[in-house]
């Protein structure tokens, strides 16, 4: 990530006091953001709004790869415009836009656990994911490794989970399971080089990208967990 003038100092060579301050705001916004989609499922759910999505939006085949292509592209914007420095508004508002994106792809994967795995499911998958997320970043912090080499390790692995997914929907065969477990750890992958990119090159002024960055890693994991959780207890 190239960082324009209008940010400041990177985090790992601002003075302690800046340094702490900043990671403060970074996880106090990843918070605002988690709690934002928590709310924003809560009222699509109890509205009936979800019901509505579900009776439009395709769940499988050619048509579910045009809603992850746009959930891709708006998710593209979000993320550019939190990155770009200059005007706080448009930062806060590319994190509200993939929040949003975040709360309606997951709508489907929502339903069907609410509805055929329990009422119990979603929760335990949150408290699954929260332990998981707090115990690699603890990691990170605890043992100051950087983790930055597992970069091109994910880009790869990523460019490969979106082929399979992209020839599953083509196709029409399950992923199962063992595909949701190789995306958990490749998930707990992103959240440790997430975490050590934010603490070693993101600038003190860049709490929403970070804040931003770390929500996709979370709500990545989350996805996971909560299908392999929903399998299981069908």
């Amino acid at each position: 990530m190239a960082w324009d003038t209008s940010y400041g100092v990177v985090a790992a060579q601002a003075p302690a006091v800046e340094r702490a301050a900043f990671i403060r705001r970074t996880y106090a916004h990843l918070l605002g953001a988690v709690l934002a989609f928590i709310g924003i499922e809560l009222f699509l759910f109890t509205s009936g709004a979800a019901n509505m999505i579900m009776r439009v939006l395709p769940t499988r085949g050619p048509g579910w790869l045009l809603v992850l292509g746009a959930f891709m592209l708006v998710g593209w914007i979000g993320q550019k415009w939190a990155h770009e420095g200059g005007d706080q508004t448009q930062q806060y508002l590319g994190l509200g836009i993939y929040v949003i994106a975040e709360s309606l792809i997951f709508v489907p994967l929502l339903w069907f656990a609410a509805n055929f795995a329990g009422p119990d499911t979603i929760p335990a998958a949150g408290v699954y994911t929260g332990l998981i997320f707090t115990g690699l970043t603890g990691t990170v912090f605890l043992t100051k490794k950087d983790f930055s080499f597992l970069g091109p390790i994910l880009a790869v692995a990523g460019m490969v989970a979106l082929g399979v997914i992209v020839c599953s929907a083509l196709f029409g065969f399950s992923l199962g399971n063992l595909f949701a477990g190789v995306m958990v750890a490749f998930a707990a992958g992103y959240i440790l080089f997430n975490t050590s990119q934010v603490l070693r090159t993101y600038p003190t002024n860049a709490h929403v990208a970070a804040s931003l960055q770390l929500f996709a890693s979370v709500a990545l994991l989350f996805w996971y967990v909560l299908r392999i959780m929903s399998s299981s207890r069908r």
